[in-house]
């Protein structure tokens, strides 16, 4: 656990949130195939808050999309688990979202994130997902521990583009 996350923990004890937190959203979901869809309309849904444009709505989505089918196909493989979402708005644009399961895990994170790697022995996979989610959103991080799980985290920060645009 880093330092960063339990000084939060300790904060939300004392029930004060975090200073640049101005919204959270905790969503669980089964990992069943059908529920990728759903993870990635309500983080849209709750994203639409920061008025984001078309673009960058769609970046989220994908990423999220990517995040989500890992832990089914990848995490879970052959079971069934939850998929945890959080997505926090840090301060007026940026949004962090962190998905994670109680899955397999991952052994070498730095081979698993090279671009046309996969675990997929039966060639359906295509072994982009951690490059997608890299290349939409301004941040990625990934932690894994073999036969716990692993958890994505997700930083993306939105211009003034709409908002601007509004006005």
């Amino acid at each position: 656990m880093t330092t960063n996350l339990k000084i939060e923990t300790e904060r939300r004890r004392s029930g004060r949130p975090p200073e640049n937190l101005k919204n959270e959203l905790r969503l669980e979901l089964p990992s069943n195939s059908i529920n990728e869809g759903i993870a990635r309309s309500i983080v849209s849904v709750f994203v639409s808050q920061l008025d984001p444009t078309f673009e960058e709505l769609a970046d989220i989505k994908c990423a999220v999309s990517e995040a989500v089918t890992n832990c089914i196909v990848h995490g879970y493989r052959d079971t069934h688990g939850m998929i945890y979402i959080t997505i926090k708005i840090l301060d007026e644009r940026t949004v962090r979202i962190e998905i994670r399961d109680r899955g397999c895990g991952i052994e070498d994170i730095k081979t698993a994130m090279q671009p046309l790697y996969t675990t997929d022995s039966e060639g359906e996979r295509s072994g982009m997902g951690f490059t997608v989610m890299e290349s939409f959103t301004d941040r990625l991080s990934v932690v894994s521990s073999p036969g716990r799980g692993t958890k994505i985290t997700m930083i993306k920060v939105l211009g003034d583009g709409r908002r601007q645009s509004i006005k």
